[in-house]
C-alpha cells in the first residue's frame, strides 16, 4: 500500500492500523496538519517526543501528553488499533452500522462497540475528534413527558421542575459546538463527570450557582454567576446554553 493511499477494505484497515505508530502518525496529521503540536496544558510548542511511550513531553511545563488528550479517545483504555478501524467502518458505511457489526468485525465486546459507536458519532456530528474548548457554558434542565412513558432510570424524581421529566445536561462552546445528553440525576459527580467527558481541561467553564458544580474548580478554570443576584458579570454567564 502506498503511503498516500488509505485502506480500501476492512481487512486493509485492520492491517494498516494494527501498528500503533501508524495510528499516532495518522491522528497527528489530522489534528496538527501544519506539524505544530501545542501542549494541552500550557499551549507551548517546544517539546520532544518519547517514541518508546508514544507521548510528547513539554519543555516548558514538563507535562507529558499523548495523541489521545483532548479527543474522544481520551480516558478510554481501548487502543487506537481498535478505534481507528472502527472510525473507518463507520465513516465508510453508506447505510449506517450497528454496534454488533463492530463487535464481530473487531473482536471487542458489544458493550465496548456501543461505547465506541456513540463517541465516534458524536465526533462526526461535531466535525472533529476534539472536546469542547475555549469558553464553555454548562447548564441543566428537565424535558420530556409523563413518567409512565419513561424508563425507570429517566424518572429522576421531584425538584427543580423535574416531575414526569428527564434530566438533560448541556454544554456549549461559545461560537462553536454544542453537546446535550440525558443524565440519570443532577448530582455533583454526574454533572462534573459529564463535563470532564466532553470538555477539554484547558477550557474556561461558566455555570450558574447550582451546588453540583461547586467542586468543578479543581479540574477547570471555573466561574459561576448567581442568578438570584444577576445574570451576567462581564463574560460570566450561561445565556448561550440557556438559549439553546
Amino acid at each position: 500500500m502506498k503511503n498516500n493511499e488509505g485502506p480500501k477494505t476492512l481487512l486493509e484497515a485492520v492491517k494498516y492500523f494494527a501498528d500503533e505508530d501508524v495510528c499516532v502518525r495518522t491522528l497527528s496529521a489530522l489534528r496538527w496538519p501544519d506539524g505544530v503540536v501545542p501542549c494541552p496544558n500550557c499551549q507551548k510548542t517546544d517539546h520532544y517526543y518519547l517514541a518508546t511511550r508514544r507521548v510528547w513531553k513539554c519543555k516548558a511545563c514538563k507535562k507529558q501528553f499523548s495523541i489521545k488528550v483532548g479527543t474522544i479517545f481520551e480516558d478510554s483504555p481501548i487502543s487506537l488499533t481498535k478505534w481507528l478501524p472502527a472510525v473507518w467502518m463507520i465513516c465508510g458505511a453508506k447505510n449506517g452500522i450497528s454496534s454488533y457489526e463492530i463487535h464481530r468485525a473487531l473482536g471487542v465486546t458489544q458493550k465496548t462497540a456501543w461505547f465506541m459507536l456513540h463517541r465516534i458519532r458524536l465526533a462526526m456530528s461535531a466535525g472533529n475528534f476534539g472536546k469542547l474548548n475555549g469558553e464553555v457554558e454548562a447548564d441543566e434542565t428537565f424535558v420530556g413527558g409523563k413518567a409512565r412513558n419513561q424508563h425507570a432510570w429517566q424518572r429522576v424524581g421531584k425538584g427543580r421542575g423535574s416531575q414526569d421529566k428527564a434530566a438533560v445536561h448541556g454544554m456549549i462552546e461559545r461560537g462553536g459546538k454544542v453537546v446535550a445528553t440525558t443524565v440519570p440525576n443532577l448530582t455533583g459527580p454526574t454533572l462534573r463527570g459529564n463535563i470532564e467527558r466532553f470538555v477539554h481541561p484547558s477550557a474556561t467553564v461558566y455555570t450558574d450557582e447550582f451546588k453540583a458544580y461547586a467542586m468543578l474548580g479543581k479540574k477547570f478554570d471555573h466561574h459561576f454567576v448567581d442568578h438570584a443576584v444577576e445574570y451576567v458579570v462581564d463574560r460570566v454567564h450561561t445565556n448561550s446554553i440557556e438559549n439553546f
